[in-house]
This record gives C-alpha cells, sequence and structure tokens, in this order.
C-alpha cells in the first residue's frame, strides 16, 4: 500500500543534510524496490534543500515509521517534523488511475 511520508529539516541544519547526504542516499538505493519517488524539498533558488517527499509502496504504517526512523537522515536528527499518510495513486507516470 503506498504511503507519502514529509520530512521539514530543523532550522539551522544544513551541516547535517549535507554531512549525512551519501548515507541517507545510500538507504534510499538499499529500498529502491519500496520508492515510488523521493526527493528533496527545495527553497525558491532550488539550491537549499529543507525537507522531503517519498512515495513508497510499504505493507503498513508500521513500516512506514520504521522506514524514516533508520533513515540516516532521521538518526541524524535533523527532522523537525514527519508526516505519513496513507496515499492514494489517482495519476502517476502521467497516466489516470482512477475513475472520473
Amino acid at each position: 500500500m503506498p504511503f507519502a511520508i514529509i520530512t521539514r529539516d530543523k532550522p539551522g541544519h544544513a551541516h547535517v543534510r549535507e554531512a549525512h547526504q551519501t548515507a541517507h542516499k545510500a538507504y534510499l538505493d538499499r529500498h529502491r524496490d519500496s520508492l515510488l519517488a523521493a526527493g528533496a524539498m527545495l527553497e525558491d533558488d532550488g539550491l537549499s534543500a529543507h525537507g522531503g517527499v517519498l512515495l513508497l509502496d510499504l505493507e503498513s504504517r508500521e513500516a512506514a515509521e520504521n522506514f524514516v526512523r533508520n533513515d540516516p537522515f532521521s538518526e541524524a536528527g535533523l527532522f523537525s517534523e514527519v508526516l505519513i499518510t496513507r496515499w492514494r495513486k489517482a495519476f502517476f507516470d502521467r497516466e489516470r488511475l482512477v475513475a472520473l
């Protein structure tokens, strides 16, 4: 079942994001079979990240919570907020998946 995970970084923690970026990306690579999409939320300058959005296909909310808990960013204390919610794929890869 699909889950959306939205994370927000703690203000002033860009150094934490930078220090753990490689480990975070490796973590995502190890779990690519569950990833539908993932990426950083960026400031308007298009350069500075302030959080992330992950769309994952997981078995349960508990699995989604464990995914976030074990992310190197989370372990390093980067996040000020984490939202986990079930997600309905209404459109995916430019295709409508639900009836009008």
